[in-house]
């Protein structure tokens, strides 16, 4: 069969507009994220507007996508999973690729080129090296820390914006850092810690003032459920495109992306391509972050506890579909404005109608992972919201208690497989603070008292009580015993 390449683009499939050889965005992260969201829009508005916007992309540390793109001239496939079927086309828009670990010059370089006028981020929340207690730079994490010594390169995603910016500011060329990632204030999150690292690294004045003059982060919003590629994946888009793609990405029929017009070197014709362009983003913001994260981040963990290895599954339960609609109704919803003419019924029956997909067939342990960083963006301010007036957010406590359970279980108690494949970052720091607790209480009450959540949270009382109980309940019980707890309380 033919490889996939941009000369053997089948006829008809190309979504968009192919780039031009230059390259006006650089790109961190070319996951599969980036590759079926970012990239398909830049496409698209580029065959609507035109432009110089092809990108430039760096995956973090592998060349797992980057080998294969190479191969295939930096060309690939979109699967899209509908529940009516699939559908195939293909994405041009990236001109070279590499891996930043592998060569974290050239990542500082073409940030600094004034040729570029954006960099996308799409490096999840564990990219931003966020002190998880404070939500500022980590200036004592390793990483970090040998970043900032002097002649370094960096290696740290905040660390080579921050290099770039400072060696662009010799020209002056204004320029957008756009996060793409899963943060609340995603925009203002990312200028707020690569100016803390600029101000611990000791550049000078000169540097700072054209960061904070001539060089924006807006605010944006995404949305589109991207699973990992399998070989099926392969597979369909030969059968459909008659074509062997090394890298197809599977993805959902659903998109969205909502940002704040803010780029200080212009940007792509987005608008013309699907995205929005809002004075509301922290609306929009909410609606994402609690009603699909947070809410997602409760199926998986339930899902995993339960055995369901996929989202589709999990939520085919009722238990779990009835505890998260009740989430949804009684601790997301009340705690924050929704933009103008949101309809929240349609919504969750959106969200019904995305997460019963069976041909996406996403991980619950993929959900679940890196959960001690994407809590963060999900469980705090919302339950603050409630414990300052006197409330207890339940579901908020058990999807706590039961990232507890899958990741750091109390001794005793064994999650399942399914647990054992969740990548957590705080592992061995949890394991470290749960060490000689002597009851899942215990347990809960010292992962809840050792810096993994905000102090603001760790204070109230109340909800580390009811962590604890429900952990207890899910360590004697299981999971729906604890889940049935959550109904009885509402």
């Amino acid at each position: 069969m033919t490889q996939l390449g941009r000369k053997s683009v089948p006829a008809g499939s190309l979504i968009g507009a192919s780039a031009p050889d230059r390259t006006g965005i650089v790109h961190l992260g070319l996951g599969n994220f980036h590759r079926a969201h970012g990239a398909v829009y830049t496409a698209q508005a580029m065959a609507a507007a035109g432009g110089e916007w092809g990108i430039r992309g760096f995956a973090h540390s592998s060349d797992r996508v980057v080998a294969p793109m190479r191969a295939q001239d930096n060309v690939y496939s979109i699967l899209q999973l509908t529940e009516h079927g699939v559908e195939a086309g293909v994405v041009d828009v990236h001109r070279d690729t590499g891996v930043a670990a592998q060569d974290p010059a050239a990542v500082v370089d073409a940030i600094a080129d004034p040729a570029h006028r954006i960099v996308t981020l799409t490096v999840s929340e564990v990219g931003y090296t966020r002190d998880p207690a404070t939500g500022k730079l980590a200036l004592d994490a390793p990483e970090v820390a040998a970043d900032l010594a002097a002649g370094a390169t960096p290696r740290t995603a905040v660390g080579m914006i921050a290099r770039g910016l400072e060696k662009r500011a010799a020209s002056g060329a204004p320029f957008t850092v756009l996060s793409c990632d899963n943060l609340q204030s995603s925009g203002e999150v990312t200028r707020a810690v690569v100016e803390e690292f600029l101000q611990a690294a000791g550049v000078g004045e000169d540097v700072l003032s054209f960061v904070s003059t001539a060089v924006s982060f807006p605010n944006a919003m995404v949305d589109r459920i991207v699973p990992k590629t399998t070989a099926e994946h392969s597979r369909l888009v030969a059968d459909l495109l008659g074509v062997a793609d090394q890298c197809p990405v599977p993805a959902e029929e659903f998109t969205t992306w909502v940002l704040e017009d803010d780029f200080a070197g212009g940007r792509p014709a987005w608008d013309l391509a699907g995205a929005t362009f809002s004075d509301e983003l922290e609306a929009h913001e909410m609606v994402k972050l609690r009603l699909l994260n947070g809410s997602h981040s409760l199926i998986a963990y339930l899902g995993v506890l339960s055995g369901a290895p996929t989202i589709d599954a999990a939520w085919g339960q009722d238990f779990v579909r009835e505890t998260v609609l009740g989430g949804i109704a009684d601790d997301y919803l009340p705690t924050f404005t929704p933009p103008t003419g949101f309809d929240a019924d349609a919504y969750v029956s959106e969200l019904d109608a995305r997460w019963r997909n069976p041909l996406i067939g996403h991980a619950t342990t993929q959900v679940g992972t890196d959960g001690s960083l994407k809590l963060l963006q999900r469980i705090p301010d919302a339950a603050l919201f409630h414990l300052r007036r006197g409330a207890v957010p339940h579901h908020l406590a058990l999807c706590t208690a039961a990232w507890i359970a899958c990741v750091a279980p109390p001794a005793g108690f064994t999650p399942g497989p399914l647990a054992e494949r969740i990548v957590e970052p705080a592992r061995d720091r949890l394991a470290t603070a749960v060490g000689g607790a002597v009851s899942a209480a215990d347990h809960a009450r010292r992962v809840m008292d050792g810096g993994f959540f905000p102090t603001a949270l760790a204070e109230q009382d109340a909800f580390t009580d009811r962590v604890a109980d429900l952990l207890t309940a899910i360590t004697r019980g299981g999971v729906r015993a604890a889940a049935a707890d959550v109904a009885t309380a509402r």
